[in-house]
């Protein structure tokens, strides 16, 4: 088990862990009803902060944040010597989760994407562990929540008994209601992303080829490439200057402070 606390890339501070670990933590929160958000993090989930000092505080306010993309593992090796043999996905983390949740009879929530993806990925979910406990799942509404809603929104999750919720909205989106639900809903929070798409099959993973070569972003670029060209052409090679800026002490020079969030978002 890999659990060496959290470091340092760009300015946003990633936690040395691995499968185990993180379940576990998860998993203990759970039991304890304790707030606790989670985000497994690529290239573009570490962007999002290095670019926004209030994404940047919301980030670095999560009590754990995994290396899900293979640059963000290489990262920590390289400037932390974290020796991270392998990256903490979201999607195989959710599964790990799952699994354990079953075991240890832990109600979970899904909430986000669409009404066909979340009915779809809980049925499969089912099929995949029997003992799961989905206590109840809800799509976004692809738009800022009322005050209204957000309180109604709680209640479910609350009234539902679940203790754990998976949310599946898109980064940086997801890291935002993660931070704006956690307190309130005293259970972790933890941000999949796509894993709901890949579970529910509507979406189909890279290969795992590609996917330990780093490359899983080319696959998804030339899937989706009017909707993922910005994030990956330009936010890929920035990644990289300012990872060789930091390694070569540099990165000091830039100002990286955080600016707490004056206003909830109300996403959802």
């Amino acid at each position: 088990m890999i659990r060496q606390g959290k470091r340092d890339i760009l300015g946003v501070m990633v936690d040395v862990i691995d499968y185990e670990a993180a379940v576990d933590q998860i998993v203990a929160a759970a039991v304890q009803g304790r707030g606790f958000a989670v985000s497994a993090l690529a290239v573009h989930g570490v962007m999002t902060g290095v670019l926004d000092a209030e994404q940047r505080y919301r980030l670095n306010s999560f009590d754990l944040l995994v290396p899900d993309g293979q640059p963000v593992r290489w990262a920590l090796n390289l400037l932390h010597s974290a020796r991270l043999k392998d990256r903490v996905y979201g999607p195989a983390l959710m599964l790990a989760i799952c699994q354990r949740c079953a075991r240890d009879r832990i109600p979970i929530y899904l909430y986000g994407s669409s009404t066909a993806v979340i009915t779809r990925l809980r049925e499969r979910l089912s099929q995949r562990f029997p003992g799961l406990d989905i206590a109840g799942a809800q799509p976004s509404r692809f738009r800022r929540i009322t005050a209204e809603e957000k309180s109604g929104i709680i209640a479910e999750i609350r009234g539902s008994g679940a203790r754990v919720v998976f949310v599946g909205l898109g980064c940086p989106r997801q890291e935002v209601w993660a931070y704006e639900f956690r307190d309130v809903l005293a259970m972790p929070v933890i941000a999949v992303g796509a894993a709901f798409d890949f579970h529910a099959g509507t979406v189909p993973q890279a290969p795992e080829r590609l996917q330990s070569a780093g490359l899983e972003w080319l696959y998804r670029l030339a899937r989706e490439p009017n909707r993922l060209w910005r994030r990956y052409i330009l936010l890929n090679p920035l990644y990289i200057a300012m990872i060789a800026a930091q390694g070569l002490g540099l990165l000091g020079l830039l100002k990286r402070g955080v600016r707490r969030p004056q206003n909830e978002m109300g996403v959802g």
